[in-house]
């Protein structure tokens, strides 16, 4: 049976002007994580959010007391350099810290916003690095990118290098509101098969119109953003969408 289901709601379709009450309802209404979208404007051509937003609903959230536990702050971290931010935002209050493959085989081992390093990372040095400090850590990928990249990733026989989570990014990275694509699923299938206990989360265009394919293909972590904010009822799509991804746990 594959990881319990996890309802993981995107504040970047939040009311930003209300965003501490927001995010505390959505826990409230039944939703296990928050998916926190952070773009420079250099990895994707947008800018959302930093470490003081972070900061900020922290005070209006409970820590998580368990690893995965409910209120875990689920940093996806579209930037072109991610080690330079992972203290920063494990000073924040982020419980997982999710860095690109791509940006991660190719920038620097700084690891300050203004620091200089000669290194460059890697994705096991980052996710190392990563539960160094305490957080939990996520590897994504984008659409285009073959999952076969991180076979190595994923077995690599020091268990400080293996990331707690995998995203496969079903849109492409940078904009909210996009289409799902359903041919990335083929990787979630793929991951699940040879990982049972792993914890995949998808992320673009999930809502109950979508999640059946996701929850069939094995996907446990569930993003969905403008499918719950603003809805009249965002209890009960927090509750379709976790019922969706338990019916096939079994089958899985």
């Amino acid at each position: 049976m594959s990881p319990a289901a996890i309802i993981a709601p995107s504040i970047l379709s939040a009311d930003f002007a209300d965003l501490g009450n927001e995010c505390s309802t959505k826990i409230k209404q039944g939703a296990d994580w928050l998916h926190i979208d952070v773009m420079d404007g250099h990895f994707v051509p947008n800018i959302t959010l930093g470490a003081p937003i972070v900061t900020s609903i922290r005070d209006h959230v409970e820590r998580p007391s368990v690893k995965h536990g409910k209120g875990t702050f689920d940093c996806h971290m579209m930037v072109a350099e991610p080690k330079r931010w992972v203290k920063n935002f494990q000073e924040a209050g982020c419980d997982l810290f999710c860095f690109h493959y791509e940006a991660a085989i190719n920038s620097t081992a700084a690891e300050t916003p203004d620091g200089d390093s000669d290194l460059n990372t890697n994705p096991k040095e980052m996710i190392r690095y990563i539960h160094e400090l305490g957080m939990l850590a996520g590897i994504a990928i984008k659409p285009e990118t073959k999952v076969d990249v991180l076979w190595d990733i994923l077995g690599s026989k020091n268990e400080k290098e293996v990331p707690d989570m995998v995203l496969v990014m079903t849109v492409k990275p940078g904009f909210g509101g996009q289409s799902f694509m359903p041919e990335p699923l083929t990787k979630v299938e793929e991951l699940r098969k040879r990982y049972p206990d792993l914890n995949i989360e998808v992320d673009g265009g999930l809502g109950p119109g979508t999640i059946d394919q996701a929850a069939v293909a094995g996907a446990n972590v569930i993003v969905a953003g403008s499918a719950v904010f603003g809805k009249p009822d965002p209890a009960a799509v927090i509750t379709l969408l976790r019922d969706a991804v338990e019916k096939q746990r079994g089958k899985l």
